[in-house]
């Protein structure tokens, strides 16, 4: 299997080479690496020029004429990637060796796989391991299935942890607005709903929290993250008016959002994922009917849910 990695840059001068030495030290080689620099003011396309000089056939540099933003970016690595399976990659983040030999592994024995995420480390400035709870604890702690953590309560897939297989990535094409998907939750979310999602729990990169990273929020105390496992689990006839209510509200939100940011070229998926969302309203709102009457009349009187 040849490998792809598409890497966006932004002003990533800090880390970028700590980056870029981890992919090329990697037990099995990567065939390419894809960069979109999205009009760095920093020495990041300097490096990244002087990298290429050194690896002429693998780096693939593509300086940006517009600021794109980080999904767009990503769209656009991602699409002038050429192998069989595409690595997305943060510049301030760094890989451990073994990642491209184990998720090229559990590609070749499951060919039915489209997408694989995983777990990781958490670094800081200093490179320092930290011991935290993250978001990729999730599935480990539920015993709900990936696609109703996916749909209704949180996206645990980090587009710095993800690989795809090609054919899979130019189905993503174009990507919707960014108000309605990140471009790893879109990812997450189409593979899951064709039960092509692999979440693997190995770590297999140091995921970086600084000052100046444009996406966090993944790290969480002990107790915020055993809140959001009880949440996930909690039975919806066990549900108090506030979190009835609450998820009545997000459903609704999520509702309107893809009707009114929805694109013609992923028709089918948008179709299937509003199918799920109803399915979800009525089973809730059955429920909330019979507990709170009043409340869920006053509700739909106001339009909140």
């Amino acid at each position: 299997m040849k490998t792809s990695v598409a890497l966006c840059t932004f002003n990533g001068e800090k880390y970028l080479r700590k980056q870029l030495d981890s992919i090329l030290e990697q037990t099995v080689a990567v065939d390419e690496i894809v960069i979109c620099d999205d009009l760095s003011t920093d020495a990041t396309l300097s490096i990244l020029n002087q990298y290429k000089e050194t690896f002429p056939n693998i780096f693939k540099i593509h300086a940006n004429e517009k600021n794109l933003r980080s999904v767009k970016n990503f769209e656009k690595a991602i699409s002038l990637c050429e192998n069989e399976i595409v690595f997305l990659c943060d510049q301030d983040d760094m890989w451990i060796p073994e990642k491209v030999e184990v998720i090229l592994n559990q590609f070749k024995i499951s060919p039915e796989l489209h997408v694989i995420a995983t777990n990781a480390f958490i670094i800081n400035d200093d490179e320092d391991m930290l011991n935290v709870s993250t978001i990729y604890d999730i599935p480990s702690k539920t015993t709900k299935e990936m696609k109703e953590i996916l749909f209704f309560h949180q996206n645990f897939c980090t587009g710095a942890t993800i690989a795809m297989r090609k054919e899979f990535a130019d189905d993503l094409m174009p990507f919707p607005p960014e108000n309605l998907f990140h471009h790893d939750e879109w990812i997450a979310l189409k593979a899951s709903l064709k039960n092509q999602l692999l979440f693997l729990n190995d770590r297999l990169i140091k995921y970086r929290i600084h000052q100046n990273q444009l996406v966090g929020g993944v790290i969480f105390s002990e107790q915020d993250l055993q809140k959001r496992i009880d949440k996930i689990e909690l039975p919806a006839e066990e549900m108090n008016s506030k979190i009835i209510f609450s998820f009545l509200k997000k459903v609704k939100r999520k509702m309107l959002d893809i009707e009114k940011f929805r694109t013609i070229e992923h028709q089918q998926f948008f179709d299937l994922m509003l199918k799920e969302l109803k399915a979800k309203k009525e089973e809730i709102s059955l429920i909330s009917d019979r507990k709170f009457k009043l409340l869920t009349f006053f509700y739909k009187l106001t339009g909140k849910i």
